[in-house]
């Protein structure tokens, strides 16, 4: 089976606004800038963010040949 985790690559607060993008180099969720502006939101916002059961983070198909031979 080839499947392949893929995470999210940015979210956003459904209560508040803010925008967060996930920065590989330091493996966490930093503020997005849109326009030169920091996307903060509302900062004592307890964020609800928009990666929910819609969001699927697998990616592939199973092989059907593989489990033939095993």
């Amino acid at each position: 089976m080839s499947t392949e985790i893929v995470p999210p690559k940015e979210r956003t607060c459904e209560k508040c606004g803010r925008m967060d993008v996930w920065d590989p180099e330091v493996e966490n969720w930093v503020i997005a800038e849109e326009d030169g502006e920091r996307q903060v939101g509302n900062r004592h916002c307890i964020h609800e963010w928009d990666i929910n059961g819609q969001y699927n983070p697998v990616e592939g198909k199973a092989d059907v040949d593989a489990d033939a031979d095993a």
